[in-house]
C-alpha cells in the first residue's frame, strides 16, 4: 500500500495516541521519521504491564512498525538546527506534547511555518490547545471519568466501571490519520498546510456518540448503567453478559421471546419487544437464572437453535485459535533487537485484498540517525561531529 508514497512525516510523538497514528501512516506508504530525544522516547522506556523483551518495550513494538528513528538533543543549537533541516522538506509534522512545548524549544508552529510553508502541523492533546483544561494531564483513565464512559460503563449494582484497554488513545489516533489525510487532499487542490488539531476530550465523548446523543435528547433511562447483567442503560432486554456453569456468555439484540424455549422459561413468551425496555431488570433477571443453570456448551448450542444472537466471553489467549483472526492475517511474528520473538497485530484495513507490508519492525533508537541527516545535505564529517558533541546520537541500524 503505497498511498503516501513521497509523503515525509516528522513524529515528535510520545506515549500511545500520537505514534499509534505515525505508525498508521507510516503503513500506508509515508516515510516516518521518530525524532526522539537521546534517551529515547517515553513509549521505548515504559511498558503496560512492564513488559520488555530483549530490552524491547511492548509500547514500542505496538507503534513502532514502519518508522525510522532519529536521536536528537533538541536542546542544543547543532541538534536543533538539524532538525530544521528535517522540517524543511517535512510534508507533516506530528506531536502530542502538552500545549506549548515545543514552543519552549524554539519549535513553534510559525517556526516551522517560517521554514516550511506548506507543511501540515497535527498536534494531537489531551483538552486542546487552549482552555481552561489545557494544561491538565491527557490521560486514557482520566478522559473516561471526565467524558461519562466510566459512568456509563459496569452496572448499577456494582458502581461505574474504567475499560481495561485504552480506547480513547487509540480513537483519538484513528482521528488524528483522517485529519492529516484530509488536510493533505486539500493541500493537493489548495497548495496550502492546515493546523489539525485533536484533542482527547472530544476523542472521548465522539467514541459515545449513539450513548450520549440519546441521553441528551431525552431516551428514557433509570441509570447510567445497565441491571442485573444488563450492558448498558439504553438496550433492551436480555442485552449483556450471563454467567453460565463454567463462564460467560454474551447475548446481543434479541426479543425476550426469543429465549423463552432455549432457557425452558415460557414465561418469557408473554413479554413483548417493548417490554424488553420498559422491564429490562425483570427480564434481565429472569435470563440470569436460566443461563446460571447451563453450561458454556448447552447455552451456546440452545441459543444457536433459537437463532439469538450470542457469543462466548473470551479472553487474548483464544485469539490465536480464532480462526477468523488467523484468516485475517491480524498478527505478525516477528524479532525483537536481540532476536526473539515478537508478536504484533497487522495493519487493520486491507487495500484491494492486501495488507500494507511491514517494511521496518520497531528500530533501535537512532538506527537511522546517520542516514536521515545525510539525505538532507550533511556529509558524513559533519554529522560525525554532530554524533561527537552529543547532539545527535546513532545505533547500530536494524531493519526488516
Amino acid at each position: 500500500m503505497g498511498a503516501l508514497d513521497g509523503i515525509t512525516v516528522l513524529s515528535f510523538n510520545h506515549f500511545l495516541s500520537g505514534p499509534a497514528a505515525a505508525q498508521f501512516l507510516g503503513d500506508i506508504g509515508a516515510d516516518v521519521i521518530a525524532v526522539e530525544p537521546l534517551g529515547g522516547a517515553f513509549q521505548r522506556n515504559w511498558a503496560v504491564g512492564n513488559r520488555f523483551v530483549d530490552q524491547t518495550s511492548v509500547n514500542h513494538m505496538t507503534t513502532g512498525r514502519n518508522k525510522r528513528s532519529i536521536a536528537v538533543d533538541l536542546k542544543s543549537p547543532e541538534g536543533l538546527a538539524a532538525v530544521r533541516r528535517l522540517i524543511a522538506r517535512a510534508d507533516v509534522v506530528m506531536e502530542n506534547f502538552r500545549p506549548g512545548t515545543l514552543d519552549k524549544l524554539g519549535l513553534s508552529e510559525a517556526a516551522m511555518r517560517a521554514i516550511n510553508p506548506r507543511l501540515i502541523y497535527a498536534a494531537t492533546t489531551g483538552y486542546g490547545g487552549d482552555g481552561p483544561y489545557r494544561d491538565r494531564p491527557g490521560q486514557d483513565v482520566l478522559l473516561q471519568a471526565m467524558s461519562g464512559l466510566a459512568a456509563h460503563t459496569g452496572n448499577m449494582e456494582s458502581g461505574p466501571v474504567a475499560i481495561g484497554t485504552v480506547p480513547i488513545d487509540h480513537h483519538a489516533a484513528a482521528l488524528t490519520v483522517a485529519g492529516i489525510l484530509a488536510a493533505l487532499y486539500e493541500r493537493e487542490r489548495t497548495g496550502e498546510g492546515k493546523r489539525i488539531e485533536v484533542n482527547m476530550l472530544q476523542a472521548a465523548l465522539d467514541l459515545q456518540g449513539e450513548s450520549i446523543t440519546a441521553w441528551m435528547n431525552g431516551a428514557d433511562r433509570s441509570g447510567p448503567r445497565g441491571r442485573a447483567g444488563m450492558a448498558n442503560w439504553f438496550s433492551p432486554a436480555p442485552y449483556g453478559i450471563y454467567a453460565v456453569a463454567d463462564g460467560h456468555v454474551m447475548i446481543s439484540m434479541s426479543k425476550p421471546a426469543d429465549l423463552a424455549e432455549a432457557l425452558n422459561l415460557p414465561q418469557l413468551a408473554d413479554f413483548s419487544e417493548k417490554d424488553g425496555f420498559d422491564k429490562r431488570g425483570e427480564i434481565s433477571a429472569m435470563v440470569a437464572g436460566g443461563m446460571a443453570a447451563l453450561t458454556a456448551a448447552q447455552a451456546l448450542d440452545r441459543l444457536e437453535k433459537a437463532g439469538v444472537w450470542h457469543e462466548l466471553v473470551r479472553d487474548y489467549d483464544s485469539l490465536r485459535d480464532n480462526p477468523q483472526v488467523e484468516h485475517l492475517g491480524a498478527f505478525i511474528d516477528a524479532r525483537t533487537q536481540g532476536g526473539s520473538p515478537m508478536t504484533l497485530l497487522s495493519h487493520p484495513i486491507r487495500y484491494d485484498g492486501e495488507l500494507p507490508e511491514v517494511r521496518l519492525t520497531p528500530q533501535p533508537l537512532g538506527g537511522q540517525t546517520r542516514e536521515v541527516l545525510a539525505e538532507v545535505g550533511l556529509s558524513q564529517g559533519e554529522i560525525d561531529a554532530l554524533i561527537a558533541s552529543g547532539a545527535v546520537a546513532q545505533t547500530e541500524k536494524m531493519r526488516g
